[in-house]
């Protein structure tokens, strides 16, 4: 079992798609494991006040019928905050969607949900450097469990949970701990979870655009309109909050 110094907190989301710039939570589901080994579960659905795309019903079966009298994002965002407080959190490939998208629906409520105060941990990363597919077939490897109601969120926030705790249990290398499981998939520094900015030697750098490679203090100095134009842009409310701290830091340095 894996040694919990706080509580970690599984999260899977469905959504109407997946831009977390314009797309937006419409079932959440968390498995929140304490340090005891006792489990706690929320699961709601959301009305994401815009209708869901075809294809996404598709694929998790949630149709705008079924989210017309549930709550919005707004309203039931404080609760999901203080149940996801001083704990870490965990998911399949989260850092690249799941915590993004929470983190984005928390901003547009008005609400900051400050994910440094967090670890991370995807569970995708473990098994991708070990086995790379996907989590029905990284069920069936390390629980030799068959997953069934895929893209249910509870379902698969259960799975994952079963899947680390069985990779601890298959990799000695990754002792018991969030601290070891982090050390040993080398999690890159976040900026912002669109990865318009990255860590790059101790260096933030754009990650797109006419300046990727460039710092972005140079960028500011020397092109302090860009900041605006991003500001004023179609980006992620994330990375504009930490493309402002980024600019307050780099700009009132003396």
């Amino acid at each position: 079992m894996m040694k919990l110094d706080r509580s970690i907190a599984v999260i899977d989301l469905e959504t109407t798609g997946i831009n977390p710039s314009v797309d937006k939570i419409i079932e959440i589901a968390i498995v929140k494991v304490l340090p005891d080994g006792n489990q706690q579960i929320k699961r709601k659905l959301i009305n994401p006040e815009m209708p869901i795309d075809p294809s996404s019903t598709a694929i998790h079966g949630i149709t705008n019928e079924m989210v017309a009298n549930a709550p919005t994002f707004k309203q039931v965002a404080n609760e999901l905050r203080q149940f996801l407080e001083n704990c870490d959190l965990a998911g399949y490939n989260s850092n690249r969607f799941d915590i993004p998208m929470l983190v984005e629906e928390f901003l547009r409520a008005g609400l900051d949900f400050d994910a440094d105060k967090h670890r991370l941990i995807d569970v995708q990363r473990v098994f991708h450097k070990m086995e790379p597919r996907t989590l029905g077939a990284a069920y069936k490897f390390y629980c030799n469990k068959t997953l069934e109601n895929a893209h249910s969120a509870e379902a698969d926030a259960r799975a994952t949970w079963e899947i680390l705790e069985a990779q601890l249990q298959r990799y000695p290398e990754l002792e018991n701990s969030i601290d070891t499981v982090l050390k040993f998939i080398g999690e890159d520094e976040v900026v912002d979870f669109a990865r318009r900015m990255i860590n790059k030697d101790g260096v933030v750098i754009f990650n797109f655009g006419k300046h990727k490679g460039k710092p972005v203090e140079q960028i500011f100095k020397q092109e302090p309109q860009y900041y605006d134009w991003m500001m004023k842009g179609d980006f992620a409310l994330n990375t504009k909050q930490k493309l402002t701290e980024l600019f307050n830091k780099f700009m009132l340095k003396k």
